[in-house]
């Protein structure tokens, strides 16, 4: 039997009291959850969802939001979470393009709902839907084959319009294993979640596979650094993932000193390189926990690759080497296999990873070499396996004819103690074809100009790599999983010039 709910069912048999998850202050034994999940299920089926529907989600963190992830398999439906940071028009797209049966949405999203029948939860319903569930009779559960559609989960768009990502329980279920093998996951493992549920990175970074092992997970609304910090302390948290604007927040933090974070084993990071000097505070903060710097894509429901215990400063600047069942190889743009330390295209196959993109046959056979998926990004393998990002291929800037890794500037940028943040990109110049700009936030109270920023950069870069402007800004705009939107800033620097 494949079914999300098999293993929930199976913990609240064994250990029924054994605490699942908690929100709000409201500790869920598994035995209460199962019970949740074939109630929500009945409520759906009452509604007409049944196998094959596409149930989507507007919502932000909740009780409710897991309750719904778990019903929705229970019926042999497919799962779909949507973006809550998208408009009316974007939510409505892709609840349209997916064939959405019904699109179930907080009260406070409400006004971005469209493109399917609205159900929406007021602040009761998100603690658990079994507040509207009335006289629903609890479903049985359905029956899946690992090759079934399980979920969909819309790109972020860091180049291009969402396209609709399949994701079958084969995906999961080898992800969750792979997980297992690389984060020694166990019935004893305590997860923080802070990111988005509608993302990868909370879902499944391990996200729900805790639950596969009888673990805990407690799911805080928001990403606050002091309730983060706050949570780790109270419940003992042993694990989290964090995207990299959080981890940012929480080294920064005035009160981090106040909690004992000392429970956390390990963190995931990921979205892009992580500098040095932000592992080294890292470890100063967290003092028992080690930060795993990981790759992964929506397409491939995460963690690709995570860095070994050990080697982080050996091999600073590597996402790590690939997981049990992922293979990598790095190709050219005519699909030929590159040697170690040379750039091309990151490749990867395993049963984890999609089979294509909802109603879109082009675009599917577009990012495949064979049985290769071809990631959209740039980097290379060392002679060890260890991977090294270097640019998305959008993001790759050229000038003069010269090829400039963002990453490689934004690198020696960080080493700058006025720098917080950076990003680089190219923005169109009549000489060079693209001039390299830096878009900077600065560390509190600090102040930087462009000369300062070119002198530090000229003794460590080519001079064509020099970002030729600077443009110092409050925040980076950012994808859920950290990613900066590096589109976002150009079309807004284009426009301004």
């Amino acid at each position: 039997m494949i079914n999300l709910s098999s293993f929930i069912a199976f913990h609240a048999r064994r250990s029924p009291q054994r605490p699942a998850l908690k929100y709000r202050g409201e500790e869920i034994s598994y035995a209460a959850f199962d019970a949740r999940i074939r109630k929500v299920a009945g409520w759906l089926a009452a509604k007409g969802i049944g196998a094959d529907d596409v149930v989507a989600v507007l919502m932000k963190n909740s009780a409710a939001f897991l309750e719904l992830v778990f019903a929705t398999s229970h019926l042999g439906a497919v799962f779909l979470p949507i973006n809550f940071r998208l408009s009316r028009d974007e939510v409505g797209y892709i609840a349209g393009n997916a064939g959405a049966r019904l699109l179930i949405v907080d009260e406070e999203l409400a006004a971005n709902a469209a493109g399917a029948p609205i159900v929406v939860l007021g602040d009761a319903a998100q603690q658990s839907i079994t507040h509207l569930a009335g006289d629903a009779r609890p479903a049985p559960m359905h029956v899946r084959l690992p090759s079934d559609l399980m979920r969909l989960m819309y790109t972020s768009g860091t180049t291009d319009r969402p396209k609709g990502v399949m994701l079958t329980y084969d995906n999961f279920y080898w992800k969750s294993a792979d997980q297992t093998i690389a984060l020694s996951l166990t019935t004893d493992t305590r997860l923080l979640v802070v990111g988005p549920l509608y993302h990868v990175g909370a879902l499944d970074l391990p996200g729900i596979a805790v639950l596969w092992h009888g673990g805990f997970i407690r799911v805080e609304r928001n990403f606050e650094p002091e309730t983060a910090l706050a949570a780790i302390a109270d419940d003992k948290l042993n694990a989290a993932w964090f995207a990299p604007v959080m981890t940012t927040a929480m080294l920064t933090c005035l009160t981090r000193d106040s909690y004992d974070v000392s429970s956390l084993k390990w963190a995931i990071g990921g979205g892009e390189k992580t500098p040095e000097v932000r592992i080294r505070a890292f470890s100063q903060l967290f003092r028992n926990a080690r930060y795993i710097d990981a790759y992964g894509l929506t397409e491939t429901v995460g963690g690709d690759t995570f860095m070994e215990a050990g080697r982080e400063i050996e091999k600073i600047g590597s996402t790590g080497r690939a997981i049990a069942h992922v293979e990598i190889e790095i190709r050219d743009e005519d699909g030929n296999r590159l040697p170690p330390d040379v750039n091309g295209e990151i490749c990867l196959r395993g049963p984890k990873i999609t089979r294509g993109y909802w109603k879109d046959p082009e675009k599917t056979a577009s990012a495949f070499f064979g049985d290769w998926f071809r990631s959209g990004d740039v980097g290379y393998l060392d002679d060890d396996g260890f991977l090294y990002l270097t640019d998305r291929k959008k993001d790759m800037i050229i000038s003069g004819g010269e090829n400039i890794a963002s990453s490689e500037v934004e690198r020696v940028i960080y080493d700058l103690p006025e720098v917080r943040e950076v990003a680089v990109i190219g923005l169109r110049d009549p000489r060079w074809g693209e001039r390299p700009v830096a878009i900077v936030v600065l560390a509190e109270g600090a102040s930087l100009e462009l000369p300062a920023l070119t002198d530090h950069c000229r003794a460590r870069l080519a001079s064509f790599k020099v970002p030729k402007q600077l443009v110092i800004r409050d925040t980076l705009p950012r994808n859920p999983s950290g990613k900066v939107l590096k589109r976002v800033l150009r079309a807004e620097l284009e426009t301004s010039q």
